[in-house]
């Protein structure tokens, strides 16, 4: 097992993964650095081990295919993990380390947002999209977590492995953001300084068809984490949209005796009936999901387990 293992997702970043791999090299001497790369086809993966890197390969095209294999494959103590751009400080890394080893912190979370990256980043609908994705998780999960799609993480042992990666793509931060707020692990903040890409280097996130799948993710692990609020919230749209229609046929009934819109009576019934089952149907699904909080926490004990066997630590 690695004491300390620097994470490094890659696809065709042979204009800055030099730099990223030596950069890390020097800021936490010891540690073993990975580049995985995703089907470059500029020479990313030589160059990292020309760097000095330990070279290994996902073929799934998708950043979130990258850090299933990672998680799957490396045991380490404390993972750190940022992209190959140089858009992220390798000097902030140990602290976030430090924070992870000796603060018991599960995932330290580079905060971008706290500092320069509404500055350093020319694309403005990344910007709002990363406001309108911090504030929408952090209303819908109860938290205040400062920046959630940064790709500039620390993590422990048992995060990342008890963590299920779902997501094949970019969404995979959100993902990770919403699985720490929702399992109630320790999750703590380290303002970074970002700076925005070298000049040349292109980014591999599209504003709008990634954007969108992220708030498909949001959506889906809202369901899936809260279906409760997810089905209640739509259950009461529901039960008010057949009120709204069920008043004037009320009126009409009380003024004449007759039922004049007898389609529309028969409409609402159904919209009601649909609601109820909505309502009924989160709180099912709500019982399933405290048996699977449940049987997570088991998953953590044994992963804690595994880790003090391998370690050595009781």
């Amino acid at each position: 097992m690695d004491k300390i293992a620097v994470l490094i997702p890659c696809y065709n970043e042979a204009l800055t993964i030099e730099k990223v791999v030596t950069d890390f090299r020097q800021a936490l001497p010891g540690a073993v650095v990975y580049v995985y790369d995703n089907n470059s086809s500029d020479g990313t993966a030589q160059i990292a081990e020309k760097a000095g890197a330990v070279v290994r390969y996902e073929h799934q095209q998708g950043k979130g295919n990258v850090i299933r294999r990672m998680f799957a494959e490396i045991d380490a103590q404390c993972y750190v993990m940022a992209d190959g751009d140089d858009t992220y400080p390798a000097a902030c890394a140990p602290e976030m380390v430090d924070r992870v080893l000796n603060g018991g912190a599960d995932m330290v979370v580079g905060d971008r947002l706290s500092s320069t990256y509404y500055s350093e980043n020319k694309r403005p609908f990344h910007n709002l999209g990363n406001a309108m994705v911090r504030r929408t998780i952090n209303i819908l999960f109860h938290n205040d977590i400062k920046d959630i799609m940064t790709g500039y993480r620390a993590f422990s042992y048992r995060f990342v492995k008890s963590f299920p990666v779902l997501s094949k793509g970019f969404e995979i931060e959100t993902e990770m953001t919403i699985h720490a707020v929702d399992k109630n692990l320790y999750v703590q903040n380290v303002v970074i300084d970002y700076r925005d890409r070298p000049k040349g280097s292109e980014s591999k996130l599209n504003t709008y068809s990634d954007g969108f799948k992220v708030l498909l993710t949001i959506k889906r692990l809202f369901r899936t984490y809260r279906p409760g609020a997810f089905f209640g919230l739509f259950a009461l749209a529901l039960f008010l949209l057949a009120v709204v229609f069920l008043i004037p046929v009320l009126i009409d009934y009380r003024n004449t005796g007759l039922v004049e819109r007898f389609p529309t009576l028969i409409v609402c019934g159904f919209v009601i009936i649909a609601a109820v089952q909505s309502f009924f149907s989160g709180q099912i699904l709500k019982t399933i999901y405290q048996k699977n909080r449940q049987d997570f926490e088991m998953d953590l004990y044994r992963v804690t387990e595994d880790y003090k066997t391998k370690t050595g630590n009781k």
